[in-house]
């Protein structure tokens, strides 16, 4: 079930995206009176779930059809029945395919992967795309990633509107960091406190792992107990916090709430409340710490020191051979730490959407910049759609999916700007230089061009498969 919720969410925020960056180069076009041949959510290979297309003053609507044969340039469309939808191509078809991984909007006169070199081999007409202004075509294939960028900016300002946003700050993670395997290899501790990076505070702690692989730290400043400590970060740690979610945790009291069902310490004297402040004899409070200690004495006995109220208490427990000792948590962190939480109004709320999307788009272009570094390995990072998956909830929660939403549809956006032939990136690039020089790029060069970025985008294509599979055998 918690596969099946993931993927409908995947399929509903990717639809959304698409959906919106189509109708970006959309409605530029029909700005500017350029033929826009089919606009179909979803790809739509042989047949076609839904089609509709208005000529002689109806809507024509058909369910499950399969696609027409495409004409020969010079075809005489007078030759057409009337109830052809063929003999119509100044309106456009709109539908839904069957493919759940896209769609795409066909622009009369663009060379992409719509398109075939026949064509576009009969003379440009006004209609086309090739033969209007370079800054028209510039907008119609910016189109698209501005209409992206939009809608981050407006989901995220919904989102801080209906929702608000909550986060701990740095200073107030009371008792520090709970290190994983890579961050104690690197030097950190739990319970240090981080001071800053580089020089430069944090004040979102959960935005520290984030920060440190951004900036490609070189320094971290800690304080661990009354001591300062610097730890020095080296370059080759990057591809390994690239996939260790976790490193910092937020280290907090090992308080009971009760036991779990069926506990082997049921009749033992702990009360939901009661606080864990030494193992054995030895002083100890934090969660982190007190697993680690429970795992040297699996199926074992330990005795806990608990501070019960404000008095001093003991309790001897069974450890099963897992190191647990069968009790739950008090995890409410509301209950330890001063949870910062901001509320927005419609107004205030616009333009703190604008920001949330600017500093992520900042936080993407930096991700990206690390993939294309060779020497931080960040290529085995990068994943497809099952990576996107995973970072969607089990259960279906509106404010987790559009927050997601907006995050993609920022990701989206950055990746179609760069400027490789097959993106719009590639043809804006094509288009300033034609602005810059004078001089309009051929329609062979374009073909050519296209098929090179194609083939580049599907050993990108491979490459995210690729992580997605291994990681699923780690």
């Amino acid at each position: 079930m918690v596969i099946f919720v993931k993927i409908i969410q995947v399929i509903f925020a990717l639809s959304v995206l698409v959906l919106i960056h189509e109708l970006g180069h959309y409605t530029f076009a029909k700005l500017f009176k350029t033929r826009v041949e089919q606009f179909y959510m979803f790809f739509n290979p042989k047949f076609s779930l839904f089609r509709c297309k208005k000529f002689g003053g109806k809507l024509h609507t058909k369910f499950f059809a399969k696609n027409e044969e495409p004409l020969p340039p010079d075809y005489d469309l007078s030759t057409l029945a009337d109830d052809d939808w063929r003999k119509y191509p100044d309106q456009t078809e709109y539908g839904i395919g069957w493919v759940p991984l896209g769609g795409y909007c066909a622009i009369a006169g663009m060379i992409d992967e719509t398109k075939d070199s026949k064509s576009l081999s009969k003379e440009p007409q006004p209609w086309e795309l090739r033969t209007k202004p370079a800054w028209q075509r510039f907008l119609i294939m910016f189109g698209g990633v501005l209409f992206n960028f939009i809608l981050a900016i407006i989901l995220y300002a919904a989102v801080l509107h209906h929702w608000g946003e909550e986060y701990l700050r740095n200073e107030d993670a009371t008792w520090g960091i709970a290190v994983n395997d890579l961050s104690y290899e690197m030097g950190f501790r739990n319970g240090d406190k981080i001071l800053s990076i580089d020089g430069r505070e944090i004040e979102d702690f959960s935005q520290i792992q984030i920060e440190l692989v951004h900036s490609r730290a070189s320094e971290v400043k800690v304080l661990r107990g009354t001591d300062t400590v610097n730890i020095s970060i080296d370059d080759s740690y990057i591809s390994r916090m690239l996939n260790s979610p976790g490193m910092f945790g937020l280290a907090y009291p090992f308080v009971v709430q009760g036991f779990m069902e069926g506990s082997i310490n049921q009749g033992a004297d702990l009360q939901p409340g009661d606080k864990v402040v030494a193992v054995d004899g030895e002083e100890m409070f934090l969660v982190q710490d007190i697993q680690a200690a429970l795992l040297q004495h699996r199926g074992d006995s330990v005795l806990l020191d608990l501070d019960r109220a404000g008095s001093r208490a003991q309790a001897a427990l069974q450890v099963d051979t897992a190191g647990k000792i069968q009790v739950m948590l008090d995890g409410d962190l509301t209950h330890f730490f001063n949870i910062t939480r901001n509320k927005y109004k419609f107004f205030p709320a616009i333009p703190a959407g604008i920001r949330k999307a600017c500093n992520y788009i900042g936080s993407y272009v930096k991700d990206l910049g690390l993939i294309f570094s060779p020497k931080t390995k960040a290529y085995k990072s990068v994943g497809s759609f099952i990576t996107i998956g995973r970072i969607f909830p089990g259960t279906w929660d509106w404010q987790r999916v559009w927050s997601l939403t907006a995050m993609l549809s920022i990701m989206l956006a950055v990746l179609n700007i760069i400027p490789i032939p097959g993106l719009d990136g590639g043809h804006i690039l094509f288009i300033l230089v034609e602005i810059l020089t004078g001089r309009k790029p051929s329609d062979k060069f374009l073909e050519v061009a296209q098929t090179i970025g194609m083939i580049l985008l599907l050993a990108l294509m491979v490459l995210a498969f690729g992580n997605d599979i291994r990681s699923l055998f780690k």
